[in-house]
């Protein structure tokens, strides 16, 4: 199928960072497919970024189910016929408390998104990025400060940030044959007057609470996923 447009992914495309790089990206001319386990969340941000709703495709997705996965990547070959981008942005976090707390469920839980998910995405991607003509993409995953400094009381996001740098690195590797490569962007956060923004106060890992809040943080990663 030829298709003059290019085509990406977002994941967890229907708040936050996800939903600000989908548009983003849309309004860029892009064609996009929005990936998400809220339909009408996925549906209100294409209808918001205003454009072509026939250069956006929703997919009700679950990250961490291969099935749900594969059918994503069967709807975008079928939409699109090519993928040259693939954001992968869903995350989840796990409550608060001490390791010793901790359900394995809610452990399970946050590795099925964080990392899971990614790794099934990626997967389903080098598919389709190795068989499509031109070959190739680029694969963007979302990654945190976390893996570098964590907060108290964060094993199972931490872990799997830990694990993102680790895939990230292993994709890039092996899709530099198929002129597949792979990154990580990691949005600073913005320390402000507590008059100036509504705050968030985090506690950090010198055991000290931090006012802090998440400005922009879509800017920061839309160069890494234009320029491919």
């Amino acid at each position: 199928m030829a298709n003059p447009l290019k085509v990406a992914l977002v994941t967890g495309a229907g708040s936050g960072i996800g939903k600000g790089v989908a548009i983003a990206l849309l309004r860029r001319g892009y064609a996009v497919v929005l990936a998400g386990r809220r339909g009408p969340l996925l549906e209100a941000a294409l209808a918001e970024s205003g454009e072509d709703a026939a250069r956006g495709l929703v997919v009700p997705t679950d990250v961490g189910d291969a099935a749900s996965v594969h059918r994503l990547f069967e709807a975008t070959r079928a939409a699109f016929g090519r993928l040259d981008l693939l954001f992968n942005n869903a995350g989840s976090n796990a409550p608060g408390v001490g390791i010793e707390e901790l359900t394995v469920e809610q452990w399970q839980a946050v590795v099925d998104v964080n990392l899971t998910g990614p790794f099934l995405c990626t997967q389903q991607a080098f598919r389709l990025m190795k068989d499509q003509r031109p070959m190739g993409g680029r694969i963007i995953n979302n990654g945190s400060i976390s893996a570098h400094a964590p907060r108290p009381n964060s094993a199972p996001y931490t872990a799997t940030k830990h694990g993102i740098t680790g895939l990230t690195k292993s994709t890039s590797l092996d899709g530099r044959k198929y002129d597949i490569a792979c990154g990580v962007p990691v949005a600073k956060r913005a320390v402000m007057s507590v008059a100036a923004l509504p705050m968030s106060i985090w506690p950090q890992a010198m055991s000290y609470l931090r006012p802090s809040s998440d400005v922009d943080l879509v800017s920061p990663v839309m160069p890494c996923l234009v320029a491919v």
